[in-house]
Protein backbone atom coordinates (compact mmCIF):
# COMPACT_ATOMS: atom_id res chain seq x y z
CA UNK A 1 0.00 0.00 0.00
CA UNK A 2 2.66 2.60 0.17
CA UNK A 3 2.81 4.84 3.22
CA UNK A 4 -0.25 5.66 4.59
CA UNK A 5 -0.62 9.14 5.93
CA UNK A 6 -0.77 11.54 3.27
CA UNK A 7 -0.26 15.30 2.53
CA UNK A 8 -2.97 15.83 5.60
CA UNK A 9 -3.73 12.62 7.27
CA UNK A 10 -4.55 9.27 6.19
CA UNK A 11 -7.63 8.59 3.05
CA UNK A 12 -9.26 6.47 1.03
CA UNK A 13 -12.22 4.83 0.05
CA UNK A 14 -13.95 4.34 3.43
CA UNK A 15 -14.73 0.62 3.83
CA UNK A 16 -12.37 -0.16 1.05
CA UNK A 17 -8.79 1.36 2.08
CA UNK A 18 -10.18 2.46 5.09
CA UNK A 19 -11.44 0.22 6.95
CA UNK A 20 -12.63 0.45 10.44
CA UNK A 21 -9.81 -1.79 11.87
CA UNK A 22 -7.37 -0.15 10.05
CA UNK A 23 -9.08 3.35 12.03
CA UNK A 24 -9.06 1.12 15.33
CA UNK A 25 -5.47 0.10 14.54
CA UNK A 26 -4.36 3.41 13.93
CA UNK A 27 -6.02 4.95 16.76
CA UNK A 28 -4.14 2.81 18.84
CA UNK A 29 -0.98 3.40 17.39
CA UNK A 30 -1.31 7.52 17.71
CA UNK A 31 -2.31 6.85 21.21
CA UNK A 32 0.66 4.99 21.88
CA UNK A 33 2.77 7.72 20.33
CA UNK A 34 1.00 10.79 21.50
CA UNK A 35 -0.19 9.53 24.55
CA UNK A 36 3.34 8.68 25.94
CA UNK A 37 4.35 11.98 24.86
CA UNK A 38 1.49 13.60 27.66
CA UNK A 39 2.73 11.05 30.26
CA UNK A 40 6.43 12.10 29.81
CA UNK A 41 5.63 15.97 30.36
CA UNK A 42 4.41 14.82 33.70
CA UNK A 43 0.54 16.04 33.62
CA UNK A 44 -0.25 13.55 36.49
CA UNK A 45 -3.65 12.23 34.89
CA UNK A 46 -4.75 10.28 32.17
CA UNK A 47 -4.33 10.82 28.27
CA UNK A 48 -6.86 12.46 26.86
CA UNK A 49 -8.36 13.00 23.51
CA UNK A 50 -10.93 15.35 21.47
CA UNK A 51 -12.57 13.34 18.63
CA UNK A 52 -14.51 14.96 15.66
CA UNK A 53 -15.98 14.22 12.42
CA UNK A 54 -18.18 15.70 9.74
CA UNK A 55 -21.06 13.96 8.57
CA UNK A 56 -20.31 11.36 6.15
CA UNK A 57 -21.77 8.09 6.82
CA UNK A 58 -19.06 6.39 7.16
CA UNK A 59 -17.88 8.71 9.91
CA UNK A 60 -20.28 6.87 12.10
CA UNK A 61 -18.28 3.68 12.10
CA UNK A 62 -15.27 5.36 11.72
CA UNK A 63 -16.27 7.28 14.50
CA UNK A 64 -16.75 4.56 16.55
CA UNK A 65 -13.66 2.49 15.34
CA UNK A 66 -11.32 5.23 16.71
CA UNK A 67 -13.59 6.11 20.08
CA UNK A 68 -13.07 2.23 20.83
CA UNK A 69 -9.13 1.93 19.61
CA UNK A 70 -7.82 5.09 21.84
CA UNK A 71 -10.23 4.23 25.23
CA UNK A 72 -8.65 0.54 24.49
CA UNK A 73 -5.19 2.13 24.56
CA UNK A 74 -6.25 3.99 27.87
CA UNK A 75 -6.82 7.31 26.81
CA UNK A 76 -9.66 9.17 27.64
CA UNK A 77 -11.99 10.81 24.88
CA UNK A 78 -14.65 13.44 24.56
CA UNK A 79 -16.73 12.87 21.42
CA UNK A 80 -17.21 16.37 20.02
CA UNK A 81 -19.72 15.22 17.48
CA UNK A 82 -19.97 16.79 13.48
CA UNK A 83 -17.56 20.09 13.93
CA UNK A 84 -15.09 21.30 11.43
CA UNK A 85 -11.41 20.59 11.25
CA UNK A 86 -10.46 23.46 13.01
CA UNK A 87 -12.90 23.16 15.63
CA UNK A 88 -11.22 20.21 16.74
CA UNK A 89 -8.04 21.75 16.26
CA UNK A 90 -9.21 24.47 18.60
CA UNK A 91 -10.51 22.09 21.09
CA UNK A 92 -7.58 20.08 21.47
CA UNK A 93 -5.39 23.00 22.08
CA UNK A 94 -7.80 24.75 24.26
CA UNK A 95 -9.12 21.87 26.81
CA UNK A 96 -5.02 20.63 26.87
CA UNK A 97 -5.59 17.10 25.33
CA UNK A 98 -2.74 15.12 24.23
CA UNK A 99 -4.06 14.52 20.58
CA UNK A 100 -7.09 15.68 18.72
CA UNK A 101 -8.68 13.14 16.03
CA UNK A 102 -10.78 14.45 12.86
CA UNK A 103 -12.47 12.06 10.59
CA UNK A 104 -13.36 13.83 7.28
CA UNK A 105 -11.59 13.48 3.71
CA UNK A 106 -12.14 17.38 3.12
CA UNK A 107 -13.59 18.21 -0.06
CA UNK A 108 -13.52 14.89 -1.60
CA UNK A 109 -16.69 12.75 -2.40
CA UNK A 110 -19.00 11.07 -0.27
CA UNK A 111 -17.72 7.44 -0.23
CA UNK A 112 -14.25 8.47 0.72
CA UNK A 113 -13.33 9.47 4.36
CA UNK A 114 -10.29 10.23 6.25
CA UNK A 115 -8.49 10.18 10.00
CA UNK A 116 -6.07 13.31 10.58
CA UNK A 117 -4.54 13.57 14.09
CA UNK A 118 -3.47 16.55 16.10
CA UNK A 119 -0.82 16.94 18.99
CA UNK A 120 -1.12 18.82 21.75
CA UNK A 121 -2.23 22.51 21.21
CA UNK A 122 -4.05 21.11 18.31
CA UNK A 123 -0.91 21.01 15.80
CA UNK A 124 -0.57 18.84 12.47
CA UNK A 125 2.19 16.16 13.00
CA UNK A 126 5.45 16.45 11.32
CA UNK A 127 5.90 13.79 9.28
CA UNK A 128 8.53 11.63 11.72
CA UNK A 129 5.69 11.53 14.06
CA UNK A 130 3.44 10.21 11.39
CA UNK A 131 6.11 7.82 10.68
CA UNK A 132 6.38 6.68 14.05
CA UNK A 133 2.30 6.23 14.61
CA UNK A 134 2.78 4.10 11.14
CA UNK A 135 5.71 2.21 12.43
CA UNK A 136 3.97 0.41 15.23
CA UNK A 137 0.78 -0.76 13.21
CA UNK A 138 0.61 -4.22 14.13
CA UNK A 139 3.16 -4.45 16.52
CA UNK A 140 2.67 -6.04 20.37
CA UNK A 141 1.62 -3.67 22.99
CA UNK A 142 0.64 -3.95 26.34
CA UNK A 143 -3.41 -3.82 27.05
CA UNK A 144 -4.65 -1.65 29.59
CA UNK A 145 -7.59 -3.65 31.68
CA UNK A 146 -9.68 -2.94 34.92
CA UNK A 147 -9.66 0.65 35.99
CA UNK A 148 -6.80 1.83 33.29
CA UNK A 149 -8.90 1.46 30.19
CA UNK A 150 -10.03 4.78 28.66
CA UNK A 151 -13.35 5.87 29.83
CA UNK A 152 -16.09 7.99 26.91
CA UNK A 153 -17.86 10.80 27.45
CA UNK A 154 -20.04 13.26 24.81
CA UNK A 155 -18.63 16.91 24.04
CA UNK A 156 -21.61 18.91 23.38
CA UNK A 157 -20.44 22.05 24.55
CA UNK A 158 -17.41 21.95 22.08
CA UNK A 159 -19.56 24.15 19.14
CA UNK A 160 -20.60 27.01 21.31
CA UNK A 161 -16.84 26.92 22.79
CA UNK A 162 -15.66 27.27 18.64
CA UNK A 163 -18.24 29.61 17.37
CA UNK A 164 -17.31 32.10 21.07
CA UNK A 165 -13.39 31.38 19.83
CA UNK A 166 -14.55 32.99 16.19
CA UNK A 167 -16.59 35.67 17.63
CA UNK A 168 -13.59 36.98 20.09
CA UNK A 169 -11.01 36.92 16.90
CA UNK A 170 -13.62 39.60 15.17
CA UNK A 171 -11.90 42.88 14.37
CA UNK A 172 -15.26 44.80 13.29
CA UNK A 173 -19.12 42.91 13.66
CA UNK A 174 -20.77 42.42 10.41
CA UNK A 175 -23.50 44.55 10.89
CA UNK A 176 -25.60 45.86 7.69
CA UNK A 177 -23.89 42.84 5.28
CA UNK A 178 -26.38 40.69 4.22
CA UNK A 179 -24.17 37.11 3.29
CA UNK A 180 -24.96 33.82 1.27
CA UNK A 181 -23.21 31.12 3.16
CA UNK A 182 -23.07 27.54 1.16
CA UNK A 183 -22.04 24.97 3.45
CA UNK A 184 -21.10 22.12 1.15
CA UNK A 185 -23.45 19.71 3.57
CA UNK A 186 -20.81 19.28 5.85
CA UNK A 187 -19.22 20.04 8.84
CA UNK A 188 -19.93 23.78 9.23
CA UNK A 189 -23.54 23.45 8.31
CA UNK A 190 -24.19 24.73 12.37
CA UNK A 191 -21.40 26.25 12.96
CA UNK A 192 -20.83 29.02 10.11
CA UNK A 193 -24.67 30.18 10.31
CA UNK A 194 -24.74 30.62 13.77
CA UNK A 195 -21.26 32.21 13.65
CA UNK A 196 -22.29 34.81 11.19
CA UNK A 197 -25.70 35.68 12.37
CA UNK A 198 -23.87 36.58 16.17
CA UNK A 199 -21.60 38.28 13.95
CA UNK A 200 -24.59 40.69 13.09
CA UNK A 201 -25.21 39.61 9.44
CA UNK A 202 -28.00 38.87 7.58
CA UNK A 203 -27.13 34.94 6.83
CA UNK A 204 -29.04 32.91 3.76
CA UNK A 205 -28.21 29.56 3.75
CA UNK A 206 -27.75 26.65 1.29
CA UNK A 207 -26.63 23.11 1.60
CA UNK A 208 -26.74 23.18 5.08
CA UNK A 209 -28.79 20.07 5.70
CA UNK A 210 -26.66 17.07 5.52
CA UNK A 211 -27.97 13.72 5.13
CA UNK A 212 -24.90 11.87 5.86
CA UNK A 213 -24.68 11.13 2.11
CA UNK A 214 -24.85 14.42 0.48
CA UNK A 215 -21.32 15.98 1.53
CA UNK A 216 -19.56 18.09 -1.45
CA UNK A 217 -22.15 16.81 -4.08
CA UNK A 218 -22.45 19.58 -6.34
CA UNK A 219 -21.63 22.27 -4.00
CA UNK A 220 -19.49 23.91 -1.47
CA UNK A 221 -15.44 25.38 -2.42
CA UNK A 222 -15.43 23.03 -5.52
CA UNK A 223 -18.94 23.51 -7.27
CA UNK A 224 -19.57 27.89 -7.10
CA UNK A 225 -22.40 27.79 -9.43
CA UNK A 226 -25.21 27.58 -6.61
CA UNK A 227 -23.55 30.15 -4.05
CA UNK A 228 -22.90 32.53 -7.26
CA UNK A 229 -26.38 32.44 -8.73
CA UNK A 230 -27.77 32.87 -5.04
CA UNK A 231 -25.88 35.82 -4.10
CA UNK A 232 -27.50 37.89 -7.67
CA UNK A 233 -31.12 35.85 -6.59
CA UNK A 234 -31.02 37.60 -3.04
CA UNK A 235 -29.37 40.81 -3.66
CA UNK A 236 -26.70 39.82 -0.76
CA UNK A 237 -23.20 41.54 -0.56
CA UNK A 238 -21.26 38.37 -0.65
CA UNK A 239 -21.02 34.76 -0.96
CA UNK A 240 -18.90 32.29 1.05
CA UNK A 241 -18.63 28.72 0.10
CA UNK A 242 -16.71 26.17 2.54
CA UNK A 243 -15.90 22.36 1.71
CA UNK A 244 -16.66 19.42 3.66
CA UNK A 245 -14.62 19.73 6.71
CA UNK A 246 -14.85 23.93 6.67
CA UNK A 247 -11.05 24.26 6.60
CA UNK A 248 -11.15 25.93 3.07
CA UNK A 249 -13.29 29.50 2.44
CA UNK A 250 -13.64 30.80 -1.40
CA UNK A 251 -15.92 33.67 -2.08
CA UNK A 252 -18.23 35.45 -4.33
CA UNK A 253 -18.45 38.95 -4.54
CA UNK A 254 -22.07 41.12 -5.27
CA UNK A 255 -21.42 40.40 -8.64
CA UNK A 256 -21.70 36.45 -8.70
CA UNK A 257 -18.01 36.38 -9.66
CA UNK A 258 -15.75 34.57 -7.57
CA UNK A 259 -13.03 35.78 -5.10
CA UNK A 260 -10.39 32.94 -4.82
CA UNK A 261 -7.47 32.04 -2.21
CA UNK A 262 -4.86 34.37 -3.53
CA UNK A 263 -7.26 37.60 -3.43
CA UNK A 264 -8.82 36.80 -0.07
CA UNK A 265 -5.12 36.17 1.21
CA UNK A 266 -4.48 39.67 -0.65
CA UNK A 267 -7.62 41.34 1.03
CA UNK A 268 -6.35 40.14 4.64
CA UNK A 269 -2.83 41.23 4.16
CA UNK A 270 -3.46 44.82 3.71
CA UNK A 271 -5.73 44.44 6.52
CA UNK A 272 -3.55 43.19 8.97
CA UNK A 273 -1.10 45.46 7.84
CA UNK A 274 -3.34 48.29 8.32
CA UNK A 275 -3.93 47.11 12.11
CA UNK A 276 -0.18 46.83 12.63
CA UNK A 277 -0.88 42.62 12.95
CA UNK A 278 0.99 41.10 9.68
CA UNK A 279 4.46 39.94 11.25
CA UNK A 280 7.35 41.61 9.66
CA UNK A 281 4.91 42.68 7.06
CA UNK A 282 5.08 39.13 4.74
CA UNK A 283 2.78 36.75 3.45
CA UNK A 284 3.31 32.92 3.00
CA UNK A 285 1.76 31.73 -0.07
CA UNK A 286 2.81 28.43 -2.88
CA UNK A 287 4.33 28.51 -5.80
CA UNK A 288 0.88 28.00 -7.02
CA UNK A 289 -0.69 31.46 -6.09
CA UNK A 290 -1.02 33.46 -8.89
CA UNK A 291 1.52 36.38 -9.78
CA UNK A 292 -0.79 38.79 -9.42
CA UNK A 293 -0.56 38.06 -5.85
CA UNK A 294 2.91 38.58 -5.62
CA UNK A 295 2.99 42.03 -7.63
CA UNK A 296 -0.10 43.35 -6.12
CA UNK A 297 1.62 42.35 -2.79
CA UNK A 298 5.11 44.45 -4.00
CA UNK A 299 2.98 47.16 -4.79
CA UNK A 300 2.10 47.71 -1.20
CA UNK A 301 5.58 46.89 -0.16
CA UNK A 302 4.34 43.33 1.31
CA UNK A 303 7.04 40.92 1.48
CA UNK A 304 6.14 37.29 -0.03
CA UNK A 305 7.76 33.88 1.40
CA UNK A 306 7.05 31.04 -1.34
CA UNK A 307 6.75 27.27 -0.37
CA UNK A 308 5.68 24.11 -1.97
CA UNK A 309 1.95 23.04 -2.32
CA UNK A 310 0.66 21.86 0.70
CA UNK A 311 -1.03 23.99 3.40
CA UNK A 312 1.10 21.78 5.65
CA UNK A 313 4.31 23.16 4.17
CA UNK A 314 2.84 26.98 4.69
CA UNK A 315 1.99 26.24 7.78
CA UNK A 316 5.83 25.26 8.06
CA UNK A 317 7.04 28.73 6.99
CA UNK A 318 5.02 30.81 9.16
CA UNK A 319 6.18 28.81 11.80
CA UNK A 320 9.56 28.73 11.19
CA UNK A 321 9.78 32.88 10.64
CA UNK A 322 7.40 33.80 13.46
CA UNK A 323 4.51 34.86 10.83
CA UNK A 324 0.44 35.05 11.00
CA UNK A 325 -0.77 34.69 7.49
CA UNK A 326 -0.63 32.36 5.00
CA UNK A 327 -2.28 30.20 2.35
CA UNK A 328 -3.36 28.71 -0.93
CA UNK A 329 -5.34 29.64 -3.77
CA UNK A 330 -7.36 27.08 -3.11
CA UNK A 331 -8.87 28.69 -0.15
CA UNK A 332 -6.22 27.65 3.03
CA UNK A 333 -6.24 30.36 4.92
CA UNK A 334 -4.15 30.20 8.04
CA UNK A 335 -4.28 32.87 10.57
CA UNK A 336 -1.59 32.13 13.32
CA UNK A 337 -2.68 34.63 15.84
CA UNK A 338 -6.12 32.87 16.09
CA UNK A 339 -5.97 29.25 14.37
CA UNK A 340 -3.00 26.28 14.58
CA UNK A 341 -4.69 25.09 11.19
CA UNK A 342 -6.52 26.43 8.24
CA UNK A 343 -9.73 27.63 9.20
CA UNK A 344 -12.71 28.17 6.55
CA UNK A 345 -15.37 30.40 9.10
CA UNK A 346 -12.32 32.19 10.54
CA UNK A 347 -11.27 33.26 7.16
CA UNK A 348 -14.67 34.27 6.33
CA UNK A 349 -15.32 36.33 9.16
CA UNK A 350 -12.01 38.29 9.21
CA UNK A 351 -12.79 38.89 5.31
CA UNK A 352 -16.31 39.66 5.74
CA UNK A 353 -15.10 42.01 8.82
CA UNK A 354 -12.76 44.23 6.31
CA UNK A 355 -16.01 44.74 4.14
CA UNK A 356 -18.11 46.28 6.84
CA UNK A 357 -14.64 48.09 7.90
CA UNK A 358 -14.31 49.63 5.20
CA UNK A 359 -17.85 50.07 3.77
CA UNK A 360 -16.24 48.71 0.29
CA UNK A 361 -17.56 46.36 -1.26
CA UNK A 362 -15.67 43.10 -1.60
CA UNK A 363 -15.20 43.26 -5.54
CA UNK A 364 -13.40 46.75 -4.93
CA UNK A 365 -11.21 45.14 -2.35
CA UNK A 366 -10.16 42.24 -4.52
CA UNK A 367 -9.45 44.26 -6.75
CA UNK A 368 -6.54 44.92 -5.22
CA UNK A 369 -4.90 42.20 -7.22
CA UNK A 370 -4.97 41.33 -11.23
CA UNK A 371 -5.54 37.68 -11.64
CA UNK A 372 -2.98 36.89 -14.53
CA UNK A 373 -4.91 33.91 -16.97
CA UNK A 374 -3.16 31.35 -15.56
CA UNK A 375 -3.53 27.71 -17.77
CA UNK A 376 -2.20 24.27 -16.27
CA UNK A 377 -1.42 21.02 -18.43
CA UNK A 378 -0.96 17.68 -17.04
CA UNK A 379 1.71 15.82 -18.91
CA UNK A 380 1.24 12.30 -17.99
CA UNK A 381 2.94 9.07 -19.09
CA UNK A 382 6.91 10.94 -18.98
CA UNK A 383 9.53 10.36 -16.33
CA UNK A 384 9.21 12.59 -13.92
CA UNK A 385 12.30 12.05 -12.29
CA UNK A 386 14.20 13.66 -15.20
CA UNK A 387 12.68 17.38 -15.24
CA UNK A 388 16.03 18.87 -13.30
CA UNK A 389 18.38 17.11 -15.46
CA UNK A 390 17.22 17.58 -18.66
CA UNK A 391 18.89 20.60 -20.83
CA UNK A 392 16.78 20.58 -23.53
CA UNK A 393 13.52 21.50 -21.36
CA UNK A 394 15.91 23.85 -19.29
CA UNK A 395 16.70 25.70 -22.12
CA UNK A 396 12.86 25.57 -23.26
CA UNK A 397 12.03 27.23 -20.20
CA UNK A 398 13.93 29.98 -20.43
CA UNK A 399 13.23 31.03 -24.01
CA UNK A 400 9.67 30.65 -22.91
CA UNK A 401 10.60 33.25 -19.83
CA UNK A 402 12.18 35.53 -22.14
CA UNK A 403 9.09 35.77 -24.56
CA UNK A 404 6.70 36.34 -21.30
CA UNK A 405 9.78 39.20 -19.82
CA UNK A 406 8.07 40.44 -15.84
CA UNK A 407 4.23 39.57 -17.46
CA UNK A 408 4.46 36.15 -16.88
CA UNK A 409 5.98 32.84 -15.60
CA UNK A 410 6.43 29.29 -15.95
CA UNK A 411 6.03 26.55 -13.45
CA UNK A 412 6.86 22.58 -14.22
CA UNK A 413 5.99 20.65 -10.86
CA UNK A 414 6.98 16.89 -11.18
CA UNK A 415 3.74 14.94 -9.74
CA UNK A 416 4.89 13.21 -6.00
CA UNK A 417 3.37 9.77 -6.59
CA UNK A 418 2.65 9.64 -10.33
CA UNK A 419 4.61 9.50 -14.20
CA UNK A 420 3.22 13.19 -14.35
CA UNK A 421 4.27 16.83 -14.56
CA UNK A 422 2.32 19.55 -14.57
CA UNK A 423 3.29 22.72 -17.10
CA UNK A 424 1.98 25.74 -15.46
CA UNK A 425 2.47 29.48 -17.40
CA UNK A 426 0.78 32.89 -16.67
CA UNK A 427 0.77 35.59 -18.99
CA UNK A 428 -1.30 38.67 -19.88
CA UNK A 429 -3.71 37.25 -22.06
CA UNK A 430 -5.14 33.42 -21.73
CA UNK A 431 -3.88 33.11 -25.52
CA UNK A 432 -0.40 33.74 -24.70
CA UNK A 433 -0.76 31.67 -21.20
CA UNK A 434 -2.29 28.56 -23.92
CA UNK A 435 0.41 29.30 -26.22
CA UNK A 436 3.42 29.02 -23.83
CA UNK A 437 2.02 26.14 -22.04
CA UNK A 438 1.12 24.10 -24.88
CA UNK A 439 4.58 24.45 -26.38
CA UNK A 440 6.49 23.67 -23.25
CA UNK A 441 4.37 20.33 -22.94
CA UNK A 442 5.30 19.38 -26.22
CA UNK A 443 9.21 19.69 -25.31
CA UNK A 444 7.69 17.84 -22.17
CA UNK A 445 6.84 14.93 -23.75
CA UNK A 446 9.90 15.15 -26.27
CA UNK A 447 12.26 15.07 -23.66
CA UNK A 448 10.95 13.27 -20.87
CA UNK A 449 9.81 10.51 -22.87
CA UNK A 450 9.92 6.94 -21.23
Amino acid sequence: MGRLFGTDGVRGLANGRLTAELALDLAVCAARVLGSQGRAAGHGRRPFAVVGRDPRASGEFLEAAVVAGLAGAGVDVYRAGVLPTPAVAHLTGLLGADLGVMLSASHNAMPDNGVKFFARGGHKLPDEVENNIEALLGTEWDRPTGASVGRVQDHPEGHARYVDHLLATLPHRLDGLKVVLDCANGASSRVAPDALRQAGAEVVTIHAEPNGLNINEGCGSTHLDDVKAAVVEHGADAGIAHDGDADRCLAVDANGDEVDGDQILAVLALAMRDAGTLREDTLVATVMSNLGLKLAMQSAGIKIVETAVGDRYVLEAMQAGGLTLGGEQSGHVVMLDHATTGDGTLTALHLLSRVAQTGRPLHELAAVMTRLPQVLINVSGVDRTRVQASAGLAAAVAEAEARLGGGGRVLLRPSGTEPLVRVMVEAQTHEQAEREAGTLADVVRAELAV
